[in-house]
């Protein structure tokens, strides 16, 4: 996280770990405290070639791990997960639905599974929003965007599609599409964002993802 350790020194930051801090002290709140940088230990900024970007964490107890979409193996896989392994099947040949939630694979193979808000309370879903999580994931973002190679942003839903306006699409490729959520699936289908991402990466001279899931974990 070499590139975004400035953002470490700015004031809101020690806001942010003191409100986070309070709130683990007064409520349970996920991911545990050494899973909130998860997908920046697996994926570093210098190695993501592609970025998904959620909302907030699972607010379930044992499900959020740092990934967004991504829940532990043996967890239940998530409803909005589910629509997500529904147009994979739909979208990329011979992708077969895994028993497990775990995304893994894909963040080993370059893609930074990132929510834009990193910590959630116990069965509140958006309790973090607007305390200060944003401008640090919007300056990953930025830190993306001045990367010299080419990087596939992927925007689902309208919270995500806001964030078009800090990427350069001249130099990268931006894909949007509806939220995976119930409460959107039925804008969700048939946007093949998967083989568009792949599409993408081969044209920039990059590997393609392997989305395979089953026997990962």
């Amino acid at each position: 996280m070499e590139v975004l350790a400035p953002e470490f020194d700015r004031p809101h930051w020690a806001e942010l770990a003191a409100f986070v801090d309070e709130e683990r002290r007064l409520a349970e709140v996920f991911p545990p405290e050494d899973e909130v940088f998860s997908a920046f230990r697996v994926t570093p900024c210098d190695r993501a070639n592609v970025l998904i970007l959620g909302q907030d964490p699972y607010h379930g107890r044992g499900q959020s791990h740092g990934m967004c979409f991504s829940v532990r193996p043996g967890v239940r896989t998530p409803p909005s997960l589910m629509n997500i392994f529904k147009e994979l099947e739909t979208d990329i040949p011979g992708f077969e639905r895994p028993g497990h939630g775990c995304l893994l694979h894909w963040a080993e193979q370059g893609i930074l599974l990132l929510n834009a808000v990193l910590t959630v309370r116990a069965h509140e879903p958006n309790s973090h929003k607007g305390r200060g999580w944003e401008q640090f994931t919007d300056a990953v973002i930025r830190a993306l965007n001045d990367r010299p190679t080419p990087v596939v942003f992927v925007l689902w839903g309208s919270y995500a599609n806001k964030k078009a306006s800090l990427i350069d699409e001249d130099r990268h490729t931006v894909i949007e599409a509806a939220h995976p959520s119930p409460l959107s699936a039925r804008h969700w289908w048939g946007n093949r964002s998967f083989s568009r991402i792949n599409a993408a990466l081969a044209g920039a001279g990059l590997q393609e993802i392997d989305w395979s899931l089953r026997g990962q974990v």
